[in-house]
Order: C-alpha cells, then sequence, then structure tokens
C-alpha cells in the first residue's frame, strides 16, 4: 500500500505542478475556463493547483502540508467534477477530474491513518 501512496503522490505531484503552471500561462486553459463560466478564477485556481503540488513535495518533510495539500486538492477537484457536470462535458472529459479526485482523496486518506 506504500508503493501505491508514493506513486499517487509523485503522480498528482507532477500532474498539479504541471496543470497550474498550464493554467496561468496557456491560451488553452484562458479559452477553457471561459467555457467553465469561471475566467475569473483562472489564475486563483491555477495558483492553487501549483501550491497543491509544491505542499505535496513539503509533505516529505512536514506532514501537515501533506494533508492539507492532499485535501485541498480533492476538494478543487470535487469541484472540477462538479463543473464538469453542470456544463455537461462527457464522461471522458470528466474523467481526469474524476480521477485525480480518487487518487487525491486516496493521498489524503493514506497520510491521515
Amino acid at each position: 500500500m506504500q508503493i501505491a501512496f508514493e506513486v499517487c503522490r509523485a503522480l498528482s505531484v507532477l500532474a498539479f505542478l504541471g496543470y497550474g503552471i498550464a493554467c496561468l500561462t496557456t491560451q488553452h486553459m484562458v479559452a477553457e475556463f471561459e467555457r467553465f463560466g469561471l475566467s475569473r478564477f483562472r489564475r486563483f485556481v491555477g495558483a492553487l493547483e501549483f501550491l497543491g503540488g509544491l505542499g505535496l513535495l513539503a509533505g516529505y518533510f512536514h506532514r501537515p502540508l501533506l494533508l492539507l495539500s492532499s485535501g485541498g486538492l480533492t476538494l478543487l477537484m470535487l469541484l472540477g467534477v462538479w463543473t464538469r457536470v453542470r456544463i455537461r462535458d462527457s464522461m471522458l472529459e470528466t474523467l481526469p477530474a474524476a480521477a485525480f479526485l480518487v487518487l487525491n482523496g486516496f493521498v489524503f486518506w493514506f497520510a491521515a491513518t
């Protein structure tokens, strides 16, 4: 189970550092957030994603940061899934957010136990 936890944490770190940067810098994400009807939150969400990835890394040295970051990213992905459902995206388009919801939920649960 420890290996699954470390793999999930590593995947989440890489994904959220990358996705956070993309959210802050790319035109594609500008267009996506416009499509979501959430343009004004793009920079905030990008910053939360990037900081969440950093917090998962810092969690190697300070366990409370791991709990805060994984819990925050789980909540962020829950809102992401809700947004995708609200705008009637397909299951395929919703799947990445749902997968990261489960992945970060697992990291949070494992770190808390």
